[in-house]
């Protein structure tokens, strides 16, 4: 296991630039669907709810997500900032993936963060929807 950074910029509190910052490296670390590289951006004892499930600490959150590439496949996301303030950013995005059966999906969701001095993030809260589409259906490619 690699150690987070001591800091991991941009830090709050946030500025629209900043906050934009935040959410462009979340984008790129997550289309990366590496779970080491997207946990080093969460606390060591940061809360997650994703959906119905509900995890503590970098290690679940790394679990997590090596499952969720595992099933869903070709996985390709974009965040948007929605607002900011303080320590705290809220995003909207979308992804498009398939299941192993190669049934797509795109998938529709808001997340809440909250952040740490240091840049890491400390809660995330996620809600999202899924709606089949059609391979001829997709955006992101």
């Amino acid at each position: 296991m690699t150690e987070a950074p001591a800091l991991r910029p941009p830090l709050p509190p946030f500025t629209e630039e900043s906050a934009r910052a935040k959410v462009q490296a979340a984008e790129d670390a997550w289309n990366s669907r590496d779970p080491e590289r997207v946990a080093l951006a969460y606390t060591e004892n940061s809360f997650w709810r994703n959906r119905d499930r509900f995890l503590s600490g970098r290690d679940e959150i790394r679990e997590f997500l090596a499952e969720k590439w595992e099933r869903e496949l070709d996985y390709r996301l974009r965040k948007e900032l929605w607002a900011y303030t303080g320590n705290r950013i809220s995003v909207r995005f979308v992804y498009e993936w398939h299941d192993a059966s190669g049934q797509w999906w795109r998938s529709h969701g808001n997340e809440q963060w909250e952040f740490e001095d240091d840049g890491l993030m400390r809660r995330r809260e996620a809600s999202i929807n899924d709606v089949p589409i059609t391979p001829g259906d997709r955006r992101l490619t």
